[in-house]
């Protein structure tokens, strides 16, 4: 074998290798957009229908459906599923998109996801009792969503992707959900979760409480900008800042 063949075939296998990672991530991150989008379809069907929301077990019975939308979109649960909706599609598109904004956005979504998954799984999950299909979009919002986009993160990446810079600026979302939600709650009465409800435990405790979630946020956050600097992935370019 030739020096220009063998040279050839060097750079025909580096450039399979990229073409392959790409593809893996498209079909992982396509999959996760799937079972978020049919979560959200079926949660949104169950709310126009009368049926039961899958983050607090209500019927359509106890509020108007304009009031049932709202207050959809007014959980964090739901809030964080369209990050990763979104952010999702958008690696199925381009796995190694990147640029300021994207790393803000993917940072909230993995961050925000995370959070969903420990608090239903340590608070939530016990006082909801959900049958049919809003049991099955809850396991898509609140077991399958989080944990997926975790491993898929920490296997494919794309890294590196977060700095503390953007582990500062993620943060101008949650601080604006908790703004609005107490905001909201002070002039509906109503509160998106039971730690949260300033009508049932007071201003101290619901503050408290947000105050300790926030915490660990933090210290997730702090986490994941460690790992992305440190961790090997599918997708790697270290050539990027």
């Amino acid at each position: 074998m030739s020096a220009t063949t063998t040279a050839t075939a060097v750079r025909g296998h580096r450039a399979a290798a990229p073409a392959g990672a790409d593809t893996a991530a498209r079909v992982v991150f396509g999959s996760i957009a799937v079972i978020v989008a049919i979560s959200v379809v079926i949660q949104l069907t169950l709310l126009f229908t009368g049926g039961q929301d899958a983050n607090s077990g209500a019927s359509g019975a106890e509020a108007s459906l304009a009031t049932r939308l709202v207050r959809f979109f007014s959980y964090f649960t739901i809030q964080s599923n369209l990050f990763i909706l979104g952010t999702s599609i958008a690696l199925m598109v381009n796995p190694r998109r990147d640029g300021m904004f994207w790393r803000i956005i993917r940072l909230d979504a993995i961050l925000g996801i995370t959070i969903t998954g420990i608090v239903y799984d340590t608070i939530l999950a016990p006082l909801v009792h959900l049958e049919g299909w809003a049991l099955a979009a809850t396991i898509g919002f609140h077991y399958i969503a989080p944990w997926a986009t975790v491993l898929a993160w920490l296997i494919l990446g794309p890294r590196p992707r977060m700095g503390w810079r953007t582990f500062g600026l993620a943060f101008i979302w949650p601080v604006l959900w908790l703004g609005y939600t107490f905001i909201h709650g002070a002039v509906t009465s109503w509160y998106p979760y039971p730690f949260l409800n300033v009508t049932k435990i007071g201003y101290p405790d619901s503050i408290r409480n947000s105050l300790l979630v926030l915490a660990i946020s933090v210290v997730l956050a702090v986490v994941y900008v460690v790992l992305d600097k440190k961790l090997p992935a599918v997708i790697r370019d270290d050539r990027r800042h």
